[in-house]
């Protein structure tokens, strides 16, 4: 394996990537490229593609129990939405509001460009809860259930306070960036037994009729206190080396926080139920900030400057990090660096592996 891998540039203008994910038993990485999956070997070698997704693909992680990749996926008429369909050079008036999880059979991509529809790769499983929240009015009047902008990170891990216990999918709701609220300071992750969906809940999505076939509720909603950040956590990642979860992020922008770009879930405390702050009197299953070196105001983070576009855990204090990088000529493409967690007087950063 490599320690540093190039993605290769995608031909398709604005479409960065969104995540990357590791089969370490069989040697293949995985990206995100919004509206594609790629696959390669640990060498960089580029064995396929799964495309024609029009939609929002972001965070992905591969879950070693059925072999597969977990992917966020969302359509919407927003900014977001709007600018996919641009890029893409698509006029569909169509397309719907909905958010999925979407499950890539990835054994089956052995070449490029398969489609994502009728190749048999992917199959979706629709996550109503966030869609309510998505079309939902808060207790305040205002749009969008705790600012939810849709979803993003994303990662198989065990349940919070409960390191040997059955892994869930996890599944980060994403956050509208709106100084003029107060219930948007949280992020808030939907939890999810996966056991049995490809054949149950899953179904190939047809993007022009989108189906509704999904759990009718997540097993646990969590909340945990950030402040505002801009559209939420971008990468979702359960690190069995700590047990922790750590949440990359858009920096967010509202001067009463410390915005940092990322925060680590302590996962060795069990949720606690509390009143929300700034949410008229709501309560919630609350998660715990772990003091990875900086606090301010009670929020604790992390100054790593990477990882909102692929972040991935090996398990044993090392980690795959991408950042992006683009040539006018060619496109969006990442380079994939391999880094080391480290410590220093109790402020935790990492160091590329050269």
């Amino acid at each position: 394996m490599k320690n540093h891998i190039f993605s290769g540039y995608m031909g398709h203008g604005s479409c960065h990537c969104q995540g990357i994910a590791v089969d370490k038993k069989n040697g293949y990485l995985y990206y995100s490229f919004t509206t594609k999956l790629l696959k390669s070997d640990l060498d960089g070698n580029i064995i396929g593609s799964v495309d024609k997704i029009v939609g929002h693909l972001g965070c992905i992680d591969f879950n070693e129990r059925d072999g597969k990749v977990y992917a966020s996926l969302e359509y919407k008429n927003d900014e977001i939405g709007r600018g996919i369909l641009k890029t893409l050079g698509v006029d569909d008036d169509s397309l719907q509001d909905a958010f999925y999880v979407a499950i890539f059979d990835v054994d089956k991509i052995d070449r490029m460009d398969m489609n994502a529809e009728t190749d048999g790769i992917m199959k979706t499983v629709y996550l109503g809860a966030v869609v309510d929240d998505y079309n939902g009015t808060a207790k305040n009047g205002a749009p969008h259930i705790h600012g939810c902008s849709g979803i993003d990170g994303i990662t198989v891990g065990p349940d919070f306070g409960d390191k040997n216990g059955k892994h869930y999918l996890h599944v980060c709701e994403g956050i509208y960036s709106d100084h003029s609220r107060t219930d948007n300071d949280y992020q808030v992750v939907y939890q999810y037994d996966v056991e049995g969906w490809w054949d149950s809940y899953a179904q190939p999505l047809n993007q022009h009729s989108m189906h509704r076939s999904g759990p009718e509720k997540p097993r646990n909603q969590y909340f945990f206190y950030t402040g505002n950040t801009t559209y939420g956590v971008q990468n979702f990642e359960y690190d069995e080396f700590t047990g922790d979860y750590f949440a990359c992020v858009y920096e967010g922008s509202k001067p009463q926080f410390p915005n940092y770009p990322m925060f680590v879930v302590d996962g060795s405390i069990a949720p606690k139920e509390e009143e929300l702050i700034g949410c008229d009197g709501e309560k919630g299953l609350v998660l715990t900030l772990k003091n990875v070196g900086l606090c301010e105001n009670g929020i604790c983070g992390a100054s790593f400057p990477h990882g909102c576009t692929g972040f991935y855990s090996f398990g044993d204090g090392r980690f795959f990090v991408s950042q992006h990088t683009y040539s006018a000529d060619d496109g969006q493409a990442t380079n994939v660096y391999l880094y080391r967690l480290v410590n220093n007087n109790g402020v935790i950063d990492f160091e590329k592996i050269d």
